[in-house]
């Protein structure tokens, strides 16, 4: 199993994929369209866990909005699965980057919300300084009049 498919990201077999609930094969093609419009599998893994700090920096959410939030943000390029956001958060959690607790919601549902802890927000802002600089030499590189400071 890679780590793309460990999160979820991609189905474990690329030919086929069975659907939960009517059990039967789906073929490939059937996801192919989605993978055309959407940010590749690569990128995704590489950008989850600044994706969910800065998520969590906008304040204390369970899963299901962090995932809600991610499709929102990126205009639908992103769309995560449950499946493949809580192995992440957990991680996370063992990691001492955020921290979670089991709250009534609004609507009595038992839920767990996440937030960030003080290494949580210290570790945004490294990726934060990380991401920038690795975009500022992408957009220079792909500039056509690139000239180097």
């Amino acid at each position: 199993m890679t780590y793309l498919e460990w999160l979820g990201i991609i189905p474990r077999d690329a030919r086929h994929k069975r659907s939960k609930k009517s059990k039967k094969e789906v073929p490939a093609s059937h996801y192919d369209h989605a993978r055309r419009a959407m940010i590749s599998k690569t990128m995704v893994a590489a950008s989850t866990k600044p994706v969910i700090l800065s998520i969590l920096a906008r304040g204390e959410m369970y899963g299901y909005q962090i995932i809600q939030h991610v499709t929102e943000f990126s205009g639908g390029t992103l769309e995560w699965s449950e499946g493949m956001l809580y192995p992440v958060l957990h991680r996370m959690e063992k990691d001492g980057l955020i921290q979670s607790k089991w709250r009534i919601s609004d609507n009595g549902r038992k839920r767990k919300y996440y937030h960030l802890t003080a290494q949580g927000q210290e570790e945004l802002e490294k990726d934060r300084k990380e991401w920038v600089r690795v975009n500022k030499l992408l957009n220079r590189l792909w500039s056509p009049l690139s000239l180097p400071d």
